[in-house]
């Protein structure tokens, strides 16, 4: 996966279709005010470096029964990772997990019906013998949603 810098036609490309996600290739090129070719090639090369990740549905997990939100920090036993990640790969409600520095080993987004739903998650990544330890923090309220239109607007205007 090569990494780089990009240009201002590709944060161009990548911020529009943030904003119309389901945005064909002719349309992409008739806003961008460039050829359809173009966009096209574009597109192949920032999937192909790993730029564009997906391009799926963004689903608000709130919407379909899943209102509480949390971060899990775990401590690992030393030497145990392999075996704590697959016992999380195993928890539906495990959005997704992070491999980190400082007092956790692991940072997983986890999503819940209920609070007492939210303890039975934590039981059960509990349950593995490579998980020592976690530490949780229910998120209240989102401040600021996930966003890349900023960072790709500097990333643009970055010297190589």
């Amino acid at each position: 996966m090569a990494h780089g810098p990009i240009d201002a036609l590709d944060s161009r490309l990548l911020a529009t279709m943030r904003a119309h996600p389901r945005i064909g290739l002719m349309e992409l090129a008739r806003l961008l005010g460039v050829a359809r070719g173009t966009v096209q090639s574009r597109v192949d090369k920032l999937v192909a470096r790993g730029v564009i990740g997906d391009f799926g549905p963004t689903v608000v997990t709130a919407e379909v029964g899943y209102p509480i939100m949390a971060f899990v920090s775990l401590q690992i036993a030393q030497g145990r990772l392999t075996e704590a990640v697959e016992a999380l790969e195993v928890v539906p409600e495990v959005l997704e997990a992070y491999g980190t520095s400082g007092q956790g080993d692991l940072l997983c987004r986890v999503v819940a019906r209920t609070t007492s739903h939210l303890q039975e998650i934590i039981a059960r990544i509990l349950a593995s013998p490579a998980v020592q330890r976690t530490d949780t923090t229910i998120a209240l309220s989102t401040q600021v949603p996930y966003r890349i239109e900023p960072l790709l607007d500097v990333a643009a205007r970055r010297e190589p």
